[in-house]
This record gives structure tokens, C-alpha cells and sequence, in this order.
């Protein structure tokens, strides 16, 4: 379970709170405030907080005195535009904050979006849960031979079998002797009277990658977007995917005009360069066009076809 029952009952008492408000608000986004939405093992992710809506972004973009909205249809044409052209502004204009709890090792790759406003759970000051992640055996894959940074084929039997015992003993072991140095549990109590522990900072250090991190995550809307873009996307990771198609629902409460033009557009769409646009145009006026003939690299000519639902 990714909550205790205390932490359960704080979101409950939380949740249960009414507060007016002159702001315009999101009533499906409000339902989710709070709430923990599970990923992975021992993961989730909450909305804690969020600022402006769909009728934000138009009235940024029309740097109106009220709400901006005219008519529904007409702010989805507005929307789309912006993102049709790119014209990004208006979008920053909302922001979301996240409480996400998720493995070190996808907080490393995760931060690499160094667009957002981060705090993380401190080691330093605090005692490391023990809870740590286990892939299900549906995601144990071999390296990828033609993807440096992508999973190839699926580990099965006993080499499946093999790998679950190493991570889950390599975890326990690890999370044995960050106890045995820190001399202390989880509630700071001194599990050997008359030893002096190793400081929290310095018997960290020897934890795994697939422990547990907590962090707050605040972003807006227009950076959001970039991120879901790359991690929703299918050849993401599947760990950080698995959080960004949750966030991808989130999204899609708060901002629904924006959602949908944003799966249209960036989701649904494909940018094209001067060379493909070329070839298009070529293949549409009838002209039969090979890789050799066209200008293109192999991989630019594979990439090509894959938008155009072509076999290479």
C-alpha cells in the first residue's frame, strides 16, 4: 500500500474541507484534490494544489478583464490556435503543484526537466522508508540490441526469477545495514543502547536506486505539457510513463479544451522537416520515392515512414 492509515486519514480530513473561493476553478480537478492515485508498486501521485483553468489561457491570450470566455467553441478555437502556432505564453499562465512519490533512479531522470520548482524528501533529516521498487515480471526485458536507452526482449523462467531474488536481496540487505548504521528505526527509537549511529546523511549513501523518494513538484502548464509530450509518449521508459499517463488524466480533469488540443497537436501529431515535407509532397503528386533517392539518412527514412504508417 502506498499509504499508511494515518496519511489516509489526513487526505480524508483534507478532502472533507470546503473553502469559497472568487476563483474560477476546474470542478473535475477539485474531486481529485488530495487524493492518492497509485503508480507502480508503492508509488502515486496527488494534486495538491493548482492556479487558473481553460478560460486562464484565453483570457491571457486576450488580456480580458473578466474570465475570457465567450463561448465554449469559440475558446476551443482560440486553444487549438495557440498550440497549433506554438505561441506558448498564455499556457504558463496556470500551474499545478504535485506531491509524487516515485523510485530514485526515475527522480534522476525526472529532474532533468529543470522547469519545475522541486522539494525532496531530505535523508539528511529524515529516516528512508522501506519500500523500494519491484518491476513486474511483464517489465523484466533484456537491453534493446538496436536501442541503446530501450528494452528488447522479455527475460522469462528461471533468468526472470533470478533477477526478482538479486533486486529484492540486494534491497533488503541494503536496507538492513542502513538500519544497523543509523542505530535507530523509523521512529528515531535506538535499536542498540550504548552505540552511537552513523549520521542519516552518511548511511544513506549505500541505499539502491529503487528505493522510494517522496518529492513536491509545481509546475505550469505550458512546461507540464513539454513533459507529458516526452514521458506519455511510447517509447518513454515505462516506470516514468507510468506516471505521466496518470498525469495525462489529471491534465485532462484541469484543463479539458487544452487536453484535447494538446493529444491533437503534440500526442496525435508529428513535427515533419524540410526534407520530409519534400518527400510528401513528392508521394503525393504520384512520384514513387525510394531511401536512396530521397535525401535522407536510413534513420530519418525509417522515422518518416513509421509517421506515415509505412513498412520500411
Amino acid at each position: 500500500m502506498p499509504l499508511t492509515a494515518s496519511q489516509a486519514s489526513e487526505i480524508d480530513t483534507l478532502r472533507d474541507e470546503q473553502a469559497p473561493t472568487r476563483r474560477d476553478i476546474s470542478p473535475a480537478l477539485e474531486e481529485m484534490l488530495y487524493k492518492a492515485f497509485p503508480v507502480l508498486d508503492h508509488g502515486f501521485v496527488r494534486v495538491i494544489d493548482y492556479m487558473g483553468n481553460d478560460s486562464a489561457i484565453v483570457q491571457a491570450a486576450r488580456v480580458s478583464y473578466g474570465r475570457g470566455t465567450k463561448k465554449v467553441n469559440e475558446d476551443a478555437g482560440l486553444i487549438n490556435y495557440l498550440m497549433r502556432h506554438r505561441h506558448t505564453t498564455p499556457f504558463e499562465m496556470c500551474e499545478i503543484k504535485f506531491h509524487i512519490k516515485l523510485p530514485i533512479f526515475i527522480a534522476r531522470q525526472w529532474i532533468r526537466h529543470r522547469t519545475a520548482n522541486v522539494n525532496e524528501y531530505s535523508g539528511r533529516y529524515s529516516i528512508m522508508d522501506k519500500e523500494f521498487y519491484i518491476p513486474a515480471p511483464e517489465q523484466l526485458a533484456a537491453q534493446s540490441k538496436s536501442n541503446r536507452q530501450g528494452r528488447g526482449q522479455l527475460l522469462e523462467g528461471r533468468e526472470a526469477a533470478r533477477v526478482l531474488d538479486i533486486l529484492k536481496d540486494d534491497a533488503t540487505r541494503a536496507y538492513g545495514h542502513y538500519e544497523e548504521m543509523l542505530n535507530e528505526d523509523l521512529e528515531g527509537n535506538i535499536l542498540k543502547e550504548g552505540q552511537t549511529g552513523l549520521a542519516r546523511e552518511l548511511a544513506r549513501m549505500n541505499l539502491t536506486l529503487n528505493f522510494y523518494t517522496q518529492w513536491y513538484w509545481k509546475i505550469d502548464l505550458h512546461n507540464l505539457l513539454h513533459f507529458l509530450s516526452l514521458r506519455a509518449d511510447a517509447h518513454a521508459q515505462y516506470e516514468i510513463r507510468a506516471y505521466a499517463e496518470v498525469m495525462l488524466d489529471m491534465l485532462k480533469a484541469w484543463v479539458p479544451i487544452t487536453y484535447q488540443a494538446f493529444m491533437d497537436y503534440r500526442m496525435g501529431g508529428a513535427a515533419l522537416s524540410g526534407k520530409g515535407l519534400a518527400i510528401i509532397r513528392r508521394l503525393i503528386a504520384g512520384e514513387k520515392v525510394a531511401q536512396e533517392q530521397s535525401g535522407m539518412s536510413k534513420g530519418e527514412w525509417r522515422e518518416l515512414m513509421e509517421v506515415l504508417g509505412q513498412e520500411v
